[in-house]
């Protein structure tokens, strides 16, 4: 075997990664956008994409869907917000958390700044309680601020305006980027160099911590993880199998307690880790990542 092929055996992308680059292409399809610095304003932006994609990267062909939730808060005085939040419950019941570890731009994005070659922190009880965070995020900004100004009927989406740093790199790193945007950077403010500074924060805490964003702050990842019991989709353990030797949550980068459990993103790195081979991720009764393949392909499969 020959220098290359062993190298391209051993740093190949996984499937999952695969998977990871498809979507974030596809979310952003419209490469004119790019290309001319411009928003595209066709009628695929009134449907939601699973994962989080701002609405205003050059090249987003779908509307990002914590967007679209904040907005139709904001709106509920004049319209109820059944499309958006029966979208994120189809999502959720169909995938739940296996949107944010295969079909996240934002996520892959952070999984490769944490593959630059620095100290890692380990996860601990601090880092578990901080998990939480994301659903004081997610009752605050995505939907109690909206809803207060929903009585005034003034869309405000607290979160994107406040705090995203998907929105802040994709929509306005993206556009600003552009020359033909130049003479907006005059009109740029103190609430652009707010959220450029928890954008550099968040890029910087990802090199050190995985996927520190999804794990302290996404409220998209919270609404999902409020499925994590129902969704048809993830990762599944046979019982029969299970010793409880607890190698699975151990050798797991996210704050699980259990696998599977709503910090999980169904990502398939416990499948390889598994001496019983009893994990799987499933779509119903459909096998995806089987245990046969757990220590032979598993290392390829799920390689983070």
């Amino acid at each position: 075997m020959s220098t290359f092929s062993v190298w391209w055996q051993n740093h190949r992308p996984s499937r999952r990664r695969f998977v990871q680059l498809y979507a974030s292409v596809l979310y952003n399809a419209h490469l004119k956008g790019f290309a001319e610095g411009e928003i595209y304003t066709g009628k695929t932006k009134a449907v939601c994409v699973p994962g989080l994609n701002c609405y205003s990267c050059p090249g987003a062909v779908g509307a990002c869907p914590l967007g679209a939730l904040q907005n139709a808060l904001a709106s509920s005085a004049n319209r109820p917000a059944f499309y958006v939040i029966g979208t994120l419950m189809l999502f959720g019941l169909l995938l739940g958390r296996v949107i944010c570890g295969w079909l996240c731009p934002f996520g892959l994005i952070q999984e490769l700044l944490h593959k630059l070659p620095t100290p890692k922190l380990k996860k601990s009880r601090l880092t578990r309680l901080l998990s939480y965070l994301k659903y004081l995020v997610l009752a605050f900004f995505v939907i109690a601020i909206p809803l207060w100004y929903a009585k005034d009927r003034i869309p405000f989406p607290a979160f994107c305006k406040f705090i995203c740093p998907a929105g802040t790199l994709e929509g306005a790193v993206g556009l600003l980027s552009h020359p033909a945007n130049a003479d907006k950077l005059s009109m740029l403010g103190i609430l652009f160099t707010r959220k450029f500074i928890i954008l550099v924060a968040v890029l910087t805490a990802c090199v050190f911590i995985y996927r520190s964003f999804c794990r302290f702050l996404c409220p998209l990842g919270a609404i999902y993880g409020l499925f994590a019991r129902l969704a048809l989709a993830g990762i599944r353990v046979d019982r029969s199998a299970c010793t409880g030797c607890g190698a699975c949550v151990r050798s797991c980068p996210m704050d699980v307690v259990r696998v599977g459990d709503h910090e999980c993103i169904h990502c398939g790195h416990c499948i390889s880790c598994c001496p019983e081979k009893a994990i799987t991720l499933k779509a119903g009764k459909i096998v995806l990542m089987g245990n046969e393949t757990g220590h032979v392909a598993g290392r390829n499969l799920v390689k983070n």
